[in-house]
């Protein structure tokens, strides 16, 4: 994934457009598929979207509709810890539809919040400081942490229909940067919304 720096824009007004389906995306120099690549830290240190609890579910449905996926890139990235090692993803999404997200920024900052305090009371420790970004679609917060000793980068981010987050996993054993991984939050974001099945 090159480095790529975000253009800063202002979110605009909700032009009303709500989505029915996540999908898994294409994205170039990526392959993508449904769950988490096989992969999982376990005790409670994987990355989830909490914090959403008073958003309205979509009419319909029984619970919150989830997308959960993973992509791959070229070369692969594995992970050593003692005697064992595991080829992981470069990325895992995680996305929760709503019915509406009347303040994308105040939902981010919400599910950032619960989740990254929730995550850290199981082991994740927060690297630097959180950075946020914005384009006119939507709003994203970053932060660096490590996690089960492996230095993590995760995106949260937030429209007017959704909030997910992209949990970033260390190629050549360091953070991906911040601006980096906020780009491809927002391709992603962007390739995994369908307004129909």
């Amino acid at each position: 994934m090159p480095a790529a720096a975000l253009k800063a824009e202002k979110l605009q007004p909700d032009p009303g457009t709500r989505y029915s389906q996540v999908n898994v995306p294409q994205l170039n120099g990526l392959t993508c598929a449904q769950g988490n690549g096989g992969f999982h830290f376990g005790d409670d240190l994987d990355m989830h979207v909490f914090g959403t609890d008073d958003l309205p579910t979509r009419q319909g449905d029984q619970d919150d509709d989830h997308g959960t996926a993973s992509c791959f890139g070229n070369p692969r990235i594995r992970l050593s810890k003692g005697p064992h090692t595991a080829t992981v993803p470069h990325f895992t999404a995680k996305t929760v539809l709503f019915a509406t997200v009347a303040d994308p920024q105040g939902a981010l900052d919400k599910s950032f919040k619960d989740t990254m305090e929730l995550v850290e009371g199981y082991g994740r420790t927060p690297v630097g400081e959180p950075r946020s970004y914005s384009t006119k679609t939507l709003v994203m917060k970053c932060q660096q942490n490590i996690t089960d000793t492996f230095p993590m980068t995760t995106c949260f981010w937030a429209n007017y229909s959704a909030v997910g987050s992209l949990d970033f996993f260390p190629p050549n054993n360091e953070h991906v940067p911040l601006d980096q991984a906020a780009e491809q939050t927002r391709t992603f974001a962007t390739a995994a919304l369908a307004t129909h099945p």
